[in-house]
Order: C-alpha cells, then structure tokens, then sequence
C-alpha cells in the first residue's frame, strides 16, 4: 500500500505530504483548490508523461516520492526478478523532472529507466478517472481484463507455447510450398551463384596473401638488391664478409688458450656469433626472387585475380569469408528446393499435428474465459443492482476466431441500459453519472484482481447524487476491503463514509498560490462534509446533518 506521498513544487504546490492508512480515504475541496494536482503527481510518480509546465513558476524541478510498504508476495518476487530486493517489504519510488525536460527516476535511490518505472508502479497504484472510463470501454481492453480476472496462466503459457511452435512449422511450410514457376527461377538462381562462386575456387584469406605478394612484386628490385648487399656483407664476399672476419677473429683467440685468461670462453661466443650471422644471411638470401617469371607478368596475374575476388564482394559479401558463406547458404537453399516436395510432405503432417495441439489449448483457454465471463457478469449485474441500476443488463461475448497469439477468443463487453433494448457494445452507451456507475461496478469486480494494492479514484461521483452516491461510496468501501482505496470527490455522501479525510485547500502566501493537504480531525471533518452539502454560508442544520451522516455508516460498519 502506498504509506506517503512527497510533493515538491507541482504548479500551485509547493510542498506538500499525505501519510495515507489502509481502507478507504478521500479528498475534497473546492474547485481549483488543487486536487487534479495531487493525481497528476501521482501519474508523475507512475512514469505518465507530463508536461514541463507542471513545475510551478520560478523553480528549476518538481520532485514526487513516495513510500510503499506491505508490498505482496507477487510484486516483491516481480522486483526479486527485476534485480531489487526488498526484504523489510518496504521500498521508495521517487521522480524528478527538471525545467529543461529532463526526467530521472529512483527505486530506493537506484537509477532506472521510465519502462522499468512503468512496469513496477503498474503494480502498486492503479488510477481510474474519465480518462480511463473511456479506455474501459474499449474493446481492445477486454480480453486482458478478463484474463486478469481469470488467471490463466498456466493455460496461456502451454497454448502460446503451442501456438510459437505451429506458426514456425507453418513459415517453413509456406517457404516450400510456394509457386513451382518461382521455385524453378530460384533454383536456377542458386545453381547460378554457386557456379559463379566455384568457378573462382576461392580460399579464405587468399586475397590478403595476394595483396602481400603483389606488395611484394611492386618493390621487386629493391628488394633483391638490399638483401643481396646484406648476403654480400655477412657471407658471399670473398674478401672482408663479417662470418669470415668473425671465424678468423674466433681461430686467432683460440690460438691464445694458456696464455690470456678467458679467450677460450670469448672465442666460443665468437664461434657462435659466426654461426647466428651465417644462419641470417642464408634466411636473408631467401628473400631473393630467383623466379624466372616476369615480376610484371605476375602482377598482372594477381591484379586479374584481385579483380575477380572484387566483382564477387560486389556481389555476394565484403569479404572472401562471407562471400564463401553466401555460398554455403545457397547451396543449403536449393538441396532444400529439391528436397522440398518430400519436406513439404512431412511438413504438412508436423504443422496438422501442432495446429491440432494449438485448437486443444485453445479449447481450454476458452473454457477458463467462458467461466471467468460468467462470473463476472453475475457480480457485475449485482453491483449495478446495488447502485440503483437493476434493469440494466451486463454480458462478456466471446466468439471464435482464428488462433491468435493470445488464443482462439474475442472479447467484448456488452451491455443494454434500458428494458428491452438490445445487448450493445460498451463503447455506444451512455455517458455521465451511467456510465460512472457502470465503470465502477465492473472496477468492484475487476480491480479485486489486477494486483494493485492501491487504487485511486478520480470524481467516481460525476453524474450522481443523493442515495446512488452514498451507495456508490458504499461500494468504494467494499472495495476499501481488499486493497487501499483514495478518492478525490466532490459528494458528501462519499466522503462521509472514508476512514480517513483529507481537504485540499488553496491559500496566498507571499504573493502566490500554494496548495495544502491536511488530514482532518473529527471536527474539522463535519464542518467540510458540511460545506459540501452546500450553501454560503455554513449552518447548524448542515453540521448535524454531517455528523449524522458520518455517525450512520460509523454503527453500520460496526
């Protein structure tokens, strides 16, 4: 449930703080004194996008955070398998928007992005207000409200299971069971860029090895005539070759044992030396092109070659690698045409088998809709009976259609306002205190099952008064049961019956607006009920009238 609520510079407030209980609360106060600001601070906090003109005038940043605690087995496991713990079933959700449009959100003062913000607050607050009337009415809604109330889960996850498996069985099935005239143009196709691709015999890094010796035939004669000059230094000249010096100088020390101390160790390394500069010049001499083709010639080979391996990059990939794999892939594709007549034969006895196994899934999704739509609509039709709307007639159709990635269903909810009228889609009823009264009664039976342990309830009261609107805050009340509920209301009768009352005021404080929250004690709570039920001037009459009203639902709840 949602424990406080932290509000920093929202249009006309300017701080404000609700430290909220479980059961059913409401906010009142007179129009414009601020409580749309109060619910579009909460859908600041939920991730809604709002606009930068909510930060009150002069300030750099609004800023909502608020504290939830008793958080369900279910959205703490949610959170667990997000990467948040919250052991002490306890956490803090906090947003800041700045006045050049950022936005920055926290979870127990850990970064996270505005879609992780969404998926979490969805399971703590859900907010119902005109707006959402209407989104209740569509029909795109329906499935999802009635699987949230049937959870079937279970059943879902084996049917779209089935259902992944038939449509890849049926995508391959299609790719071989296309037209033989394109079949037979595709083929030849392949046949064409394999050939095209053989004919080259290409290796895998060959055209890096080819640049190399092209590099390399370029710089011909430069090449041959330093490591011909190195041979000649280190081994070929007869005269003055460094391994011939080096021997000598190594004989000469060696002739010196006995009679000079260590020339017998400095002649072995020199021996040695003579032997590591005749290895190098040997490798060196190797570097030599003896070759009797023309360099040039050759170039010309490599340059044809290189052109070649270039029209296939064009054509088949960026390198030799990829062009090979092209191949390959090709290759698989027309076995698969040739084959394709025996495959689509075992294909179409695979895809006949798991459609069979999609429509036994399906079957039994349908059977938890259809009961789950039966139940609902029971509850729903008693609660529009309870608020003073008995003839009104509510039913869930549920027609087959082609397997779907949610199941075999469409959903609508249908409903026929007046004694012998049609049942009609919801979208084409009527509006005003109807159809707040319709949305609330399927919300008693609906929100008991969405998870949410608080739901707000923005002007539920719209279009009603008198009895039906004293039976309606009996219906929050109800709900109040199995979840924390928050109501902004401009009705008497409702608010008399909250087990927590807040007024919402609008006062001038240095120049400007500011709006105030304030929990009311006992006193202060008939004299706003009074004010609600109206007049300029509050009265005697009025104040009794309250605290009765307040005292009746007091011995009713016992």
């Amino acid at each position: 449930m949602l424990r406080s609520l932290h509000i920093e510079n929202v249009a006309v407030i300017r701080r404000a703080d609700l430290d909220l209980e479980q059961g059913f609360s409401v906010l009142t106060g007179e129009t414009g004194a601020g409580k749309s600001m109060i619910i579009d601070s909460i859908n600041l906090l939920l991730g809604n996008r709002v606009p930068r003109e909510i930060i009150r005038t002069g300030e750099g940043r609004a800023l909502v955070s608020a504290v939830f605690e008793d958080l369900s087995p279910t959205v703490t496991e949610a959170l667990a398998d997000m990467g948040f713990a919250c052991e002490d079933g306890m956490l803090m959700l906090q947003r800041t928007l700045t006045s050049d449009g950022r936005s920055q959100t926290r979870l127990g003062g850990q970064v996270i992005t505005q879609a992780m913000q969404r998926e979490i607050a969805r399971m703590l607050i859900s907010i119902h207000g005109q707006s959402d009337n209407q989104k209740l009415l569509q029909k795109s809604t329906h499935r999802s409200l009635l699987d949230a109330y049937a959870h079937p889960d279970g059943l879902m996850r084996d049917y779209r299971e089935a259902y992944t498996q038939w449509r890849e069985i049926t995508k391959r099935l299609e790719a071989v069971s296309g037209d033989d005239a394109e079949k037979l143009r595709r083929a030849e196709m392949l046949k064409f860029q394999i050939s095209d691709i053989d004919s080259y015999k290409l290796r895998d890094g060959e055209e890096e090895k080819l640049g190399a010796e092209r590099d390399r035939l370029l710089n011909f004669e430069r090449i041959n005539k330093q490591v011909r000059l190195v041979y000649r230094a280190l081994k070929g000249s007869e005269k003055g070759a460094a391994c011939d010096l080096i021997t000598r100088s190594a004989t000469a020390l060696r002739s010196l044992e006995g009679l000079l101390d260590g020339v017998g160790a400095l002649s072995e390394r020199l021996w040695a030396a003579a032997s590591e500069v005749e290895d190098i010049a040997e490798i060196v001499i190797g570097y030599a092109d003896d070759d009797t083709e023309d360099p040039v010639a050759r170039i010309d080979k490599i340059e044809e070659r290189l052109d070649g391996i270039s029209k296939l990059k064009r054509k088949y990939g960026a390198t030799v690698g990829e062009i090979l794999a092209f191949r390959d892939r090709a290759a698989e594709e027309l076995e698969g045409l040739e084959l394709s007549d025996e495959r689509r034969q075992e294909l179409a006895q695979e895809e006949r088998l798991a459609y069979k196994r999609v429509k036994e899934f399906a079957a039994e999704l349908t059977a938890a809709r259809r009961a789950a739509a039966s139940d609902v609509t029971r509850e729903v039709t008693a609660a529009l009976a309870f608020l003073d709307m008995p003839k009104v007639r509510f039913d869930i159709a549920i027609t087959p259609i082609e397997p779907a990635e949610h199941g075999a269903d469409d959903v609508e909810f249908c409903i026929a306002t007046n004694p012998g009228e049609p049942l009609m889609p919801m979208i084409k009823i009527a509006s005003g205190g109807e159809l707040s009264r319709i949305m609330l009664a399927l919300r008693s039976v609906l929100n008991d099952r969405d998870g949410a342990a608080t739901v707000i309830f923005d002007e539920v009261d719209t279009g009603v008064s008198g009895k039906t609107s004293r039976k309606v805050g009996m219906k929050l009340c109800e709900s109040a049961k199995h979840a924390q509920v928050l109501c902004v209301t401009h009705s008497a009768q409702i608010a008399s019956l909250a087990d927590a009352h807040y007024r919402i005021t609008k006062h001038e404080r240095d120049g400007r607006a500011e709006t105030d929250v304030e929990l009311l004690d006992e006193a202060a709570r008939v004299e706003e009920i009074a004010r609600i039920l109206g007049g300029i001037d509050v009265t005697d009459a009025q104040r009794a009238v309250a605290k009765e009203m307040i005292e009746e639902y007091r011995e009713v709840k016992g």
